[in-house]
């Protein structure tokens, strides 16, 4: 187990790892709001497919919270 103050010595990555693993713990199907990020996950990807929005490689993204 983890003391609550050994979290903040956690790497950014880490913290978004424990974050992400807490918030699948209390998560409980809810089919309207699957339907909403379904219906956003759409336009996201029209969007990208129009070329009207920009997007960022995943690498830059993962290497700017892994200082």
């Amino acid at each position: 187990m983890v003391a609550y103050e050994e979290v903040f010595e956690l790497k950014p990555l880490e913290k978004i790892h424990l974050i992400d693993q807490l918030l699948l713990s209390l998560d409980l199907p809810n089919s309207e709001l699957d339907k909403i990020w379904a219906e956003e996950s759409e336009r996201r990807i029209d969007a990208y497919e129009a070329g009207t929005t920009q997007s960022t490689d995943v690498y830059e993204v993962l290497a700017k919270y892994n200082r």
